[in-house]
């Protein structure tokens, strides 16, 4: 093909190219577009790849000689798909590509909640460990987690995942059952699971049934001392709901590396300085090296696969 658009390239600038450039005689790359930008660049491309930028009804449908939009990432949320279908535009998308990096951020963020490693760590560099009485100093609570409870809510490829590492600290691995899905056998509604668990990990999808599954009810069925881990979507969980429980002690920490609006640029009810044992990331689990660049394989594989009249991780 002659022309194709990458988008938004910025978080994957730093990474190999060679598998896709080679495909096109004419590859444009943007670090970020806005919305107004859209129409101008992908005029004239036959392939767009985009990992954020939202492609809607209006501009496919002026998108004239476009055959294929390919998603740089798993969630295609970002493309009206209806519309790219009524178009005869196909599009395609990534899986899986992050599995171990996400596996890998989770028990991060599981391992400093038990150890407050992070907690330690500012209160030696305030000087607090040269003012000690005695080798060590003990101010924050350090918990193991072999023999605790693991709840799982979400149980595809990372859910999974996430058990087996579970299971090699020696972690009892519950399932909990969706409200609204069908019932499996092995997995326990949420709302029997909650009060049985010591940690609570998120993987599942956002949509209407699980937009804010996590709230102020939910929160105050789990035991006191739980931790709560949110590596999914920010709006999963009902953040004011959750800033509020760990204020008034009612979970013993959280770790979250999604936030319902990303970037943050008007502020977020966990971002307060206020709030104990919490540990915000930028939505980085899944950017290891490997992942990102398993990404940019998996879209090179995915067009040159269109290209030979073939099909692979086609959505549309």
């Amino acid at each position: 093909m002659k022309k194709a658009v990458f988008l938004d390239l910025e978080s994957l600038d730093d990474l190999e190219l060679g598998g896709l450039t080679k495909l096109f005689e004419d590859f444009e790359t943007y670090m970020s577009t806005e919305p107004g930008q859209v129409e101008e660049r992908i005029a004239g491309a036959e392939v767009v790849l985009v990992n954020k930028v939202r492609l809607d009804a209006g501009v496919l449908a002026r998108a004239s000689g476009l055959k294929l939009i390919a998603v740089v990432a798993t969630g295609t949320n970002n493309v009206d798909l209806d519309a790219a279908r009524r178009a005869g535009i196909a599009v395609c998308n990534c899986r899986a590509y992050g599995n171990d990096a996400v596996i890998q951020h989770v028990f991060s963020l599981m391992l400093a909640l038990h150890t407050r490693l992070i907690d330690y760590n500012r209160a030696v560099r305030a000087g607090r460990w040269q003012q000690a009485t005695q080798f060590c100093f003990l101010d924050f609570p350090i918990r193991e987690m072999a023999g605790k409870t693991l709840g799982i809510l979400g149980y595809g490829n990372l859910g999974q995942g996430v058990a087996r590492i579970a299971e090699a600290f020696g972690m009892r691995v519950l399932v909990a059952q969706r409200p609204g899905a069908d019932p499996q056998p092995g997995r326990v509604p949420l709302d029997e699971l909650l009060p049985q668990l010591d940690v609570l990990t998120l993987h599942c999808p956002l949509s209407e049934q699980t937009h804010n599954i996590i709230d102020a009810d939910a929160l105050a069925r789990m035991k006191p001392g739980a931790f709560l881990i949110n590596a999914a979507r920010g709006g999963i969980v009902d953040e004011t709901a959750l800033a509020e429980a760990l204020r008034a002690g009612r979970l013993a920490g959280a770790a979250t590396d999604v936030l319902s609006v990303e970037p943050p640029k008007d502020g977020n009810p966990l971002l307060a300085d206020d709030i104990p044992n919490l540990i915000v990331t930028p939505h980085c689990a899944w950017g290891s090296l490997e992942a990102r660049q398993r990404i940019i394989d998996q879209t090179a594989e995915n067009i040159d696969a269109f290209l030979c009249g073939e099909s692979l991780r086609r959505v549309v």
